[in-house]
């Protein structure tokens, strides 16, 4: 397993930018720079955080009871969408970091998605090195939104990790709960579950525990701002001798897109993949 290569990526850091409160704003983001990767644009490591989204998977969406459960969750505060990548439900705030490795292909008749999970792993697990704790990977029994890339620290997982494809580039998402209860995110989906199902344990959705999963706060002492530490030790990794970049200050070879293609986006989004359809 090797470690990406960050001498080609360059980094939008938008940790502290929660200017865009519509969940699909980074996703539409993330689109619309990986067909600029595809296209030659530069590769993008994109490093973001919500407030406060619940972020379905689509089998999540179709489930018989979902319009309640979007319901449930709207009245408590949390926006609601569907992503355009793998993977099932994931609840966001402040404490979970997303990671997205947006690069061009290589070969475009290349299928194979490992070596892409393998290169995220390998960055996180690097980044974390100096805690001295172990990252391990492979699925979590119990964990929300599982998978064979589940990441975790003593049996707890703390990351998943999905992916969307283009014909010419590829986007590699994290999101790494570092900070706050893991036990509470796992019971909130858990809530989520139960509404969306109708009590039903037989649909194929994941059936989660409490004490599945766990945030770099408690598995690693990652304290205090631990998403924010996090974030860092990301950066230092893949891009070590280069500097931050945030939403408004970010290098000339980075073309953001203009707002009005991000919203275009965010409406294509919304239009394609939608809740309870």
């Amino acid at each position: 397993m090797m470690l990406m290569n960050g001498k080609n990526f360059v980094l939008l850091n938008r940790m502290n930018d929660f200017t865009h409160t519509d969940p699909l704003y980074a996703f539409a983001l993330d689109e619309l720079l990986c067909r600029s990767a595809g296209k030659g644009g530069p590769a993008v490591c994109h490093i973001w955080r919500h407030p406060g989204a619940f972020i379905m998977g689509l089998r999540d969406s179709r489930m018989p009871h979902v319009l309640e459960a979007r319901q449930w969750l709207e009245s408590s505060g949390w926006a609601t969408a569907v992503r355009n990548s793998g993977g099932a439900a994931v609840p966001l705030d402040a404490g979970v970091v997303n990671i997205s490795l947006i690069k061009p292909k290589t070969n475009v008749l290349d299928y194979h998605f490992h070596h892409d999970f393998e290169g995220m792993f390998a960055l996180i697990r690097e980044a974390l090195k100096g805690t001295g704790r172990q990252v391990d990977k492979g699925e979590i029994a119990g964990a929300y939104c599982p998978g064979e890339f589940d990441l975790s620290i003593d049996g707890f997982k703390f990351c998943g990790i999905a992916q969307r494809r283009q014909t010419h580039a590829t986007i590699v998402q994290a999101f790494v709960v570092a900070e706050g209860s893991g036990s509470a995110r796992a019971a909130f989906v858990r809530q989520f579950y139960d509404i969306a199902s109708g009590g039903d344990d037989t649909l194929g959705h994941p059936i989660v525990a409490a004490d599945s999963t766990a945030s770099l706060e408690e598995l690693a002492g990652l304290v205090p701002h631990g998403p924010h530490l996090f974030a860092q030790a990301v950066q230092r990794t893949l891009l070590p001798s280069r500097p931050a970049y945030y939403s408004t200050d970010y290098p000339p070879e980075l073309q953001l897109p203009e707002p009005a293609e991000v919203e275009a986006m965010v409406a294509t989004l919304r239009s394609r993949y939608t809740i309870g359809q």
